[in-house]
């Protein structure tokens, strides 16, 4: 457990050193909070400016929580992680140490934009909504931070890992409905939009955050909260569950990949030949 702590205390360290990182985190949501919320006007969704800043603190969690792969990815080439190893350290340990961390200030960023998101019109009728808020964004983060660990844990080589990066969180994040409302998307990309599961955790926060948890089916999915899929309604409740799963498949499945690393054959120059050798 202290192993955990460390690894925990060091990486929320790095970040709160980082002031040009807390400066833009504050910044950067409402430049796309005033540039989206202007396209979401031309959708049916009732509360365009409070629905936009609902997704853009899920899409920080996410970005945040996938910054766990680059944290390590350095932190492998740096040789911190072999220094690491050369004590009696069991490796899902540093795992573990690794996940909470990121999940730790992917939640903090999405609690600061929440805060300063109060005074631009997003309020709570219950007492019981932050709550619930901040432990969907705690789950959001475990299950990001995990698949971001897999993919550190399974590319072959730095240079291949930051190809492998773009090529994944780039569609992630654009065809989840937070930047570009599902319905303005062509058929093509609503299907694959479908099988994004941040699309889902989008539309489960969206719907918690706004309280909007009562609505009817059809007008969830009026709002895009819901979605049809033949003649099947998939509510915020099968959201969740759906990014639930998705967080225990990769969580098993990027500790077992963290497990097998053999990081005693990776160069430290960061080179061509910076290779993880199974």
């Amino acid at each position: 457990m202290r192993i955990v702590l460390a690894l925990w205390l060091r990486n929320i360290k790095l970040f709160v050193r980082n002031r040009v990182q807390l400066i833009l985190i504050m910044v950067m949501p409402f430049f796309y909070l005033y540039l989206l919320s202007t396209i979401f006007k031309s959708t049916n969704i009732s509360n365009p400016v409070s629905y936009v800043l609902a997704g853009i603190v899920i899409i920080v969690v996410f970005q945040t929580s996938m910054n766990i792969a680059v944290s390590t990815i350095e932190d492998i080439v740096s040789g911190y992680m072999k220094e690491v190893l050369v004590s009696p350290v069991k490796r899902i340990q540093i795992a573990a140490g690794q996940i909470l961390s990121s999940t730790t200030v992917a939640t903090f960023q999405g609690i600061l934009i929440l805060i300063v998101g109060y005074f631009v019109g997003l309020k709570y009728t219950s007492i019981l909504t932050p709550v619930a808020v901040i432990a969907s964004m705690i789950l959001v983060g475990l299950v990001f931070s995990s698949f971001g660990l897999f993919l550190a844990a399974s590319v072959k080589n730095s240079q291949t890992f930051q190809i492998v990066s773009m090529a994944v969180t780039t569609p992630i994040t654009f065809l989840c409905g937070v930047y570009v409302p599902l319905s303005l998307l062509p058929n093509g990309l609503q299907f694959i939009a479908l099988l994004n599961p941040m699309t889902y955790a989008a539309a489960f926060f969206r719907t918690l955050t706004l309280e909007k948890m009562s609505l009817s089916t059809d007008e969830l999915m009026a709002e895009q909260l819901a979605f049809k899929v033949s003649h099947f309604v998939i509510t915020p409740q099968i959201s969740i569950m759906i990014v639930l799963i998705f967080g225990i498949l990769f969580l098993l499945l990027s500790t077992a990949a963290f497990t097998r690393v053999d990081f005693s054959r990776i160069n430290r120059s960061g080179g061509q030949k910076d290779i993880f050798q199974q």
